[in-house]
């Protein structure tokens, strides 16, 4: 049986117009696309950062301050490209990353005696944000020596705090500024996409928590972690000019039970889907985590979805 093509092609319009994208809160309609379509054969000597200007500008896509947010558009651009729906000109510049190829933290040489006593016995605990300081170089070297995922130079806002008892460093711990969109985060606080586009700075993600191998105390784990919290908003303020209502953490089930976050009274907010943020698909890609969170206000949801 032949297919008429008139009825075919109007089949095809009818499941392309049922094709849905998202990108960082915005719909993604076929008008849309054909006005990127339109935009990229009427600059076919633009670059993709003039392109994404270009785009800005048209749609009036900017940033609470009022800036074009191009490097948003631009992703938006890559993945549409990467779905099949346009075509993008040839990559005219690669930005030198210096990150890429950064020399790993050299080992230092510390006392490695074994600490195996009560934790009254080891106090006072000192806790010392080593961000920017002279000490930072020491928290890079004991993570990427003793912690399993090694050392990751954060990005964005971020706190690095190395832990002394007795004179020695026996723990470390890393914040930094929360991922965008985590499902059970965000149905936890019950903030709408607008509220958390503009207070999720008001959030912190710990990144590392390290207790050296050779310490060895019971509750030390879960009493660093109810020390942290009590302190952390305020060097937060310090260092960036605004405090912090909200943390969180994900924890791996085929490695940890995440004891000393429930110890200190950290709450189970669901678990991670599997799909990193470059996923264009509903097929998990990575380890699937649990995630847990901290209040650090009572009225932190009051807080966080102010407008």
């Amino acid at each position: 049986m032949r297919h008429h093509p008139l009825r075919s092609k109007k089949r095809w319009f009818i499941l392309l117009a049922m094709v849905e994208f998202r990108y960082r809160g915005r719909e993604i309609t076929q008008e849309d696309i054909l006005y990127i379509c339109s935009l990229i054969e009427r600059h076919p000597n633009d670059s993709r950062r003039k392109l994404s200007t270009r785009l800005c500008e048209a749609w009036q896509w900017r940033q609470t301050n009022g800036t074009l947010r191009d490097m948003v558009c631009r992703g938006l651009l890559l993945m549409l490209e990467r779905a099949g729906q346009i075509s993008l000109p040839p990559v005219s510049y690669v930005r030198h990353n210096p990150l890429a190829h950064r020399a790993h933290p050299e080992p230092v040489r510390i006392d490695t005696t074994p600490i195996e006593d009560r934790l009254r016995n080891l106090q006072p605990l000192v806790f010392e944000q080593v961000r920017r300081t002279g000490r930072e170089p020491l928290f890079n070297s004991l993570m990427q020596e003793h912690h399993y995922l090694g050392y990751e130079q954060p990005v964005g806002e971020h706190l690095k705090y190395v832990v002394w008892a007795l004179g020695r460093p026996i723990a470390c711990a890393a914040w930094s500024s929360a991922p965008r969109h985590i499902g059970a985060r965000d149905r936890y606080i019950g903030w709408s996409a607008e509220a958390r586009r503009r207070n999720i700075r008001f959030l912190a993600y710990n990144t590392r928590f390290l207790i050296l191998p050779w310490v060895k105390v019971k509750h030390l784990a879960s009493h660093i972690l109810g020390r942290m919290t009590a302190r952390i908003s305020a060097d937060w303020q310090q260092m960036y000019g605004h405090p912090l209502y909200f943390l969180e953490t994900f924890v791996d089930p085929e490695r940890f039970r995440g004891t000393c976050y429930r110890a200190a009274n950290w709450v189970w907010l669901g678990k991670t889907t599997g799909r990193g943020k470059q996923s264009n698909s509903y097929v998990p890609n990575r380890s699937i985590k649990e995630v847990l969170g901290y209040p650090l206000r009572p009225k932190f949801r009051d807080l966080l979805n102010q407008l």
